[in-house]
C-alpha cells in the first residue's frame, strides 16, 4: 500500500503526526494517546499497515 494512502487513513481516524524521526515519523491516536512509529517509505507492506492499526487501535485499512 501506498505510504499517502495509509497517512489518509491515520487521519481520518484522529491520528497525528507527532515528529518526524530519522527514518520513520511518530504517529499519535489523539482519542487514546496511542503512539506508534511508521517508516518512510513509498510502499508500506499490508501486514506492516495492519500492525499499525492495531497498534493506534483503530480499524485496519481496506484495500
Amino acid at each position: 500500500m501506498k505510504l499517502a494512502d495509509l497517512e489518509k487513513h491515520l487521519r481520518k481516524n484522529s491520528c497525528v503526526k507527532r515528529r518526524e524521526g530519522g527514518n520513520h515519523t511518530i504517529w499519535e491516536n489523539k482519542l487514546n494517546r496511542r503512539i506508534t512509529a511508521v517508516p518512510r517509505h513509498r510502499e508500506v507492506k499490508d501486514l506492516l499497515a495492519q500492525k499499525i492499526c492495531r497498534q493506534l487501535e483503530i480499524h485496519s485499512f481496506k484495500s
